[in-house]
């Protein structure tokens, strides 16, 4: 299994507005493609107050090659983002990292 972390830094007082697309489009549209999202969450206590964690689960580098590919080109993902954007951008900075878990690790 592949874990990806993808960490969305907003453009300042834009996070509600990154929290709702992901609740009424985003995560449809991954159920739609077979994705599998492994938790979302913000940061309670801490630095970075516009930020937004995600993982997605995978089997394999193919599998999130064929499923984010089939996603980003959904006509339905287009519209979602782009109405959303609508008053200007909402992300300023998206980080993204393939993790494996180690030995050791209490997730497989």
């Amino acid at each position: 299994m592949l874990y990806e972390l993808r960490i969305y830094d907003c453009v300042p007082g834009r996070l509600p507005n990154l929290l709702n697309r992901f609740q009424n489009h985003t995560t449809k549209l991954f159920e739609k493609h077979g994705i599998k999202q492994g938790g979302f969450w913000t940061t309670v206590i801490g630095g970075h107050n516009h930020r937004l964690y995600y993982f997605v689960v995978w089997k394999s580098l193919a599998e999130r090659e064929e499923k984010w590919n089939k996603f980003q080109a959904d006509p339905d993902w287009i519209k979602a983002r782009a109405e959303s954007e609508k008053d200007g951008p909402i992300v300023a900075k998206v980080v993204n990292s393939l993790l494996t878990p180690t030995a050791f690790s209490s997730v497989k």
